[in-house]
């Protein structure tokens, strides 16, 4: 897997690759809905005639993902938001999905308890990539500096690692200066 340092924010670079392969119409995931902000940015990129379809464990990120989008101008026909976990995706999703955004962790503002697990995190990845179209990203912000995330972001590292023969590219993008639990974001574009 190749490494960059990146100078700017790690979301913005993750926004930036994923903004360069959406297009207008396409379907896209978010399989952590957290708070929604990466949903609101993946109904922006597919615009009207696209489908952003998330996944999240908790009602509160649902709420507040829907309430973000609503709030923004999002009409509900853009998005489909399921009180699910990421690892159950595959029996919601099409073929060809242009991306897949994870940003692995907790809730910010809410239950530090409630994490993503590294089994789910690592069966959520297999169906993310079987579900890319060719070209497509797929993106992992990983957090090593809470409890359990240290675990989780060794093995995404270690799948990406895996992976990394089998699509165009695979890359970790760190900040400089990065220390062992800053957080750092891969990203894989499928071949």
């Amino acid at each position: 897997m190749k490494q960059e340092i990146v100078e700017g924010s790690l979301l913005e670079t993750a926004h930036a690759l994923i903004d360069a392969v959406v297009h207008e119409g396409d379907v896209v995931v978010d399989a952590t809905v957290g708070n929604g902000h990466d949903t609101l940015f993946l109904a922006n990129c597919v615009g009207v005639g696209g489908r952003v379809i998330g996944f999240d464990l908790q009602q509160d990120a649902i709420d507040s993902a829907s309430r973000h989008m609503s709030e923004s101008g999002i009409g509900s026909g853009v998005y489909d938001l399921h009180l699910l976990g990421h690892e159950l995706m595959a029996a919601h999703l099409p073929m060809g999905v242009a991306a897949v955004m994870f940003n692995l962790g907790y809730l910010p503002g809410g239950d530090k308890g409630v994490i993503t697990q590294v089994s789910t995190t690592l069966q959520a990845l297999d169906s993310a990539l079987h579900h890319l179209r060719g070209g497509g990203v797929l993106s992992v912000m990983c957090y090593p500096g809470h409890l359990g995330g240290d675990a989780e972001a060794q093995a995404v590292a270690g799948w990406f690692d895996r992976v990394a023969q089998s699509v165009d590219s695979a890359t970790c993008y760190q900040r400089r200066g990065a220390r062992e639990t800053t957080p750092f974001l891969l990203v894989a574009q499928k071949s």
